[in-house]
Formats: structure tokens, C-alpha cells, sequence
């Protein structure tokens, strides 16, 4: 098992949740089995494979590895260290007012290699200018009764993730497939639009940055919910994401979860324009726009 440098903390607790479950898996141990005795539940470590959280005690990790049968100690001293870092919360300055799992899922995501996303209404996350995003919260405002702090701390977590995409040290690859409907649909105003197209068109630019746009007139398969696959690499297992209701999101390393989704995007990208044709079609919803 390797664990790479930049891994921080929700990414280790994944990290070592996988390695749990692959240990009782061939231990050929249920959930019941793993915990029966040891003072948690088996709905905790069920959570704990999965990396929502992590475990509360150390004494609890020994006494896992000793029902699982390990015994090398190399491999204990790695888990007992995958287990202290992973006790941290990243994203800690938006507790008060990210969704818990929003908070997990841009933990994961800042360590992915390569990020492959569907959003057929609205411009995907990463690629949003802060306007742009701005005017997508304060249009949620009224309706989910947000605060002010929880839009500028939204906002503010949104522009952090775009960083991903522009770092000089392994800029995250993103293959982003945009519903004509995201593009056309007006957000804020005409000036916000066209600086939005703009900078999609900037970042299509780049060697680490795919775009495609899906046109509503084409003919070829179609699916009506945003979605995410991440890429993790060697520490990790792929997963995909998905929205889900009350600001949440859900995020799934199942294999068949994850070849779902990528049969999904393959078949997307299949539909929609080649990446060449993208800016060229932004220039021209950036003159539709001026003109309407």
C-alpha cells in the first residue's frame, strides 16, 4: 500500500477504510464479525471502510488488525500512521457552513489525477469564474434561506477548488462534457456570461483541460443529473459522484457504481461536439448574448 505526499487527511481516512475492507474481506469476515466484542458498531465500521469517518481510537485499529490476522509490523506502523493523520478535519474554516459531505468530497477531489464530469444545466464547479458562481448562490439565497456568510464561504471554497486546474505542480486533468441548456441558460447577466465563456474557453486551452458541449439538437444518448468520476491513482480506488438532495453529495468507489458512470460518459462524449469545435462555439454564445 502506498500513500502519496499530498494525501491529506479525508483521502487517508479513505485510504485506510479500503485497506479495512480488503483485510476483513480476506479475514472472510462480516461487518457483525469484525466488531462483535470490540466496543463499536458495525454501521461505525462500515462507515469507516468507506472513509465517511474515522476511527476513535487507536486501540480500536490494533484490535481490527488483530482479528484480521496481521502481524507485520511494517504494515501496522503504516495503518497506525494512515490512522493518526486521518483524525483531522480538512476544510475546517467552512464547517459552519459547507455540507459535511461537500467538505469530504473536495478532500478527495484534490487529490485526483484526472477528473471526468457530465453537468447538462449548469457550468460545472471547476471551470465557474467567482461572478459566475456568485450569482448561482445568491440565486439559491432566498429559497434555502442562505446567509450571507454561507454564499461567501461557498463561493470562497469554489475558487480554492479551481486551483486544481491551474497549480504548476500536476494540474489535475479534467474532461468536462457542458449541456448547451448550462450555457444558454443566462446567470446573473449578459457581462457575467461573457466573462464565463471566456474563461471556459481560456481553460479548454490548456494541455490538462478537455471541454465538450452536448447540443440540444443532437441526436445520441442523454442523461438528465449531473455526475463526477475521480481518477485517484495508485492510493486510491476510482469513484464517482453524484448531487443529492438537501446540499449534499454521494460518492461511491464500487466498481460496478463507477463503470456505470463511465459507460454513461463515454456514451456522453460520444454525443456531444469534439472539444475543437468548443471555442468557437463559446465566441459565438458570447455574440448571442451581447446582442440579445
Amino acid at each position: 500500500m502506498r500513500v502519496g505526499a499530498r494525501i491529506g487527511p479525508t483521502a487517508r481516512r479513505i485510504t485506510l477504510g479500503t485497506e479495512l475492507r480488503r483485510m476483513r474481506s480476506e479475514a472472510g469476515m462480516t461487518l457483525e464479525q469484525a466488531v462483535k466484542g470490540l466496543g463499536f458498531s458495525d454501521s461505525h465500521l462500515q462507515r469507516v471502510e468507506t472513509g465517511s469517518i474515522a476511527l476513535k481510537q487507536a486501540s480500536h485499529l490494533r484490535s481490527l488488525l488483530k482479528r484480521y490476522g496481521v502481524t507485520d509490523e511494517g504494515h501496522i506502523a503504516t495503518l497506525t500512521q494512515l490512522h493518526r493523520e486521518s483524525a483531522s478535519q480538512e476544510w475546517t474554516s467552512f464547517a459552519s457552513t459547507v455540507h459535511p459531505t461537500v467538505r469530504t468530497f473536495a478532500g478527495v477531489e484534490s487529490v485526483a489525477r484526472a477528473i471526468k464530469a457530465w453537468h447538462p444545466t449548469l457550468v460545472l464547479g471547476l471551470l465557474q469564474t467567482k461572478r459566475y458562481a456568485t450569482a448561482i448562490f445568491e440565486m439559491e439565497k432566498l429559497h434555502d434561506e442562505f446567509t450571507s456568510e454561507y454564499v461567501d464561504q461557498g463561493v470562497r471554497l469554489r475558487m480554492m477548488r479551481r486551483e486544481l486546474l491551474v497549480r504548476e505542480d500536476d494540474p489535475v486533468h479534467l474532461w468536462a462534457i457542458l449541456g448547451e441548456a448550462a450555457l444558454r441558460h443566462v446567470v446573473g447577466d449578459a457581462d457575467v456570461m461573457r466573462e464565463q465563456y471566456a474563461e471556459i474557453a481560456a481553460l479548454s486551452e490548456r494541455e490538462n483541460v478537455t471541454v465538450q458541449i452536448l447540443r440540444t439538437h443532437e441526436v445520441g444518448y442523454r442523461y438528465g443529473r449531473d455526475f463526477t468520476i475521480l481518477d485517484l491513482g495508485d492510493a486510491l480506488p476510482p469513484a464517482v459522484q453524484a448531487d443529492a438532495p438537501w446540499g449534499a453529495v454521494s460518492t461511491s468507489d464500487k466498481p460496478r457504481e463507477v463503470g456505470r458512470f463511465s459507460r454513461k460518459f463515454s456514451s456522453l462524449s460520444a454525443t456531444a461536439m469534439s472539444p475543437e469545435k468548443t471555442v468557437a462555439f463559446l465566441q459565438q454564445l458570447s455574440r448571442e448574448v451581447s446582442d440579445a
